[in-house]
């Protein structure tokens, strides 16, 4: 059985905010709470609310300000003599850089978080920076690599029956099922994590895995009223919670559905809308990932091949030394669907 999920980056005077907190709600009160921690000279205090402040900025796609604020919440940790909030700060900085797509940045930042959160005795927060690894790895398309991982978290959040953990486990393996062709597999990953995330009222889980059933109803049934359906719902939440980057991706997984459809025009302006978020929030993943279906649209839509080669190879420049090696396959893809590589070859 599964409990209530519950946020355990909310430390301190935060703990009574809920998972599914407005992140605005959770900036102004963690803000409020920090300065009070700051102006009592509490380093402990200002490291945990320091915390939550960090990572509202971050999933709001403020990356500068998620930025400083991992580092002072670090900082404060580090006075205070605080391992477990050390560790805290450092898994909120990897996840950031992660975000920013810098991956060996965020290996570093999530490896010495894993070692503090074992020094400090903190369970969660270990458990947490080793998920961290995991969806690095697999952000990168290294599934051979962190396959295991995710399996061995997924085990360890079963047997304590950590509902928001086991959901995130679900989602990752499931994504990693989906990419490799194995539709009803992920499917019903990404089913069992809907319905765990629900049961637990783990609202953000329950988005980010109706996005995923969607892209399977749409790529294996070709269902696309399904999918926007599913979608629909996500968005909902996301635009309750605020959830910038979910929303984005929600965007740019419209755009896919549509794309599929043969609903060009409508995809091309779901993919520019999600691009717009994307740059906004320095997310490069989420950025390239959108270029690549804008490009394709337009394509569609009767672009000239010389400029859809174009953007194609730019897109494929900027992956190059990314580290994301699915996305680097997509754009190959992309250049077989429109006869591109073929024409590369004789040039």
């Amino acid at each position: 059985m599964y409990g209530k999920a519950f946020a355990p980056e909310y430390q301190g005077a935060l703990t009574t905010l809920s998972v599914n907190s407005s992140l605005v709600d959770v900036l102004a009160t963690g803000t409020e709470q920090l300065r009070e921690a700051e102006r009592a000279g509490r380093r402990d205090e200002a490291a945990r609310c320091g915390l939550a402040v960090a990572e509202a900025h971050r999933r709001l796609g403020q990356v500068r300000d998620a930025d400083r604020a991992w580092k002072a919440s670090y900082r404060a940790a580090r006075e205070a003599g605080d391992t477990a909030a050390m560790a805290w700060a450092l898994w909120s900085g990897g996840t950031l850089a992660r975000q920013r797509g810098a991956f060996p940045l965020a290996w570093r930042l999530l490896g010495l978080a894993a070692e503090l959160g074992e020094l400090g005795g903190d369970v969660v927060v270990r458990g947490y920076s080793l998920a961290g690894l995991a969806e690095t790895g697999r952000i990168q398309g290294d599934y051979e690599a962190v396959g295991r991982l995710h399996e061995q978290l997924l085990a360890e959040a079963r047997r304590r029956g950590e509902a928001r953990h086991t959901v995130w486990a679900l989602e990752g393996i499931a994504q990693m099922h989906r990419n490799t062709g194995s539709y009803d597999t992920a499917y019903a990953m990404f089913e069992e994590a809907a319905e765990i995330a629900a049961r637990a009222d783990d609202r953000r889980g329950h988005a980010w895995a109706l996005r995923g059933l969607a892209d399977i109803v749409s790529v294996r049934d070709g269902d696309t009223g399904r999918a926007l359906e599913l979608l629909s719902e996500a968005e909902t939440t996301c635009r309750a919670m605020n959830l910038t980057s979910a929303l984005a991706y929600n965007h740019k997984m419209r755009g896919n559905v549509f794309y599929r459809a043969g609903r060009y025009a409508e995809a091309r302006e779901l993919y520019e809308l999600a691009l717009g978020k994307f740059r906004t929030m320095g997310e490069p993943r989420g950025e390239a990932l959108s270029r690549l279906g804008l490009a394709k649209s337009l394509a569609r839509l009767g672009r000239d091949s010389t400029e859809t080669a174009a953007e194609l190879a730019d897109l494929a420049r900027t992956l190059e030394g990314s580290g994301l090696r699915h996305a680097r396959e997509m754009v190959a893809r992309a250049r077989e669907e429109f006869g591109l590589a073929a024409a590369e070859a004789v040039r």
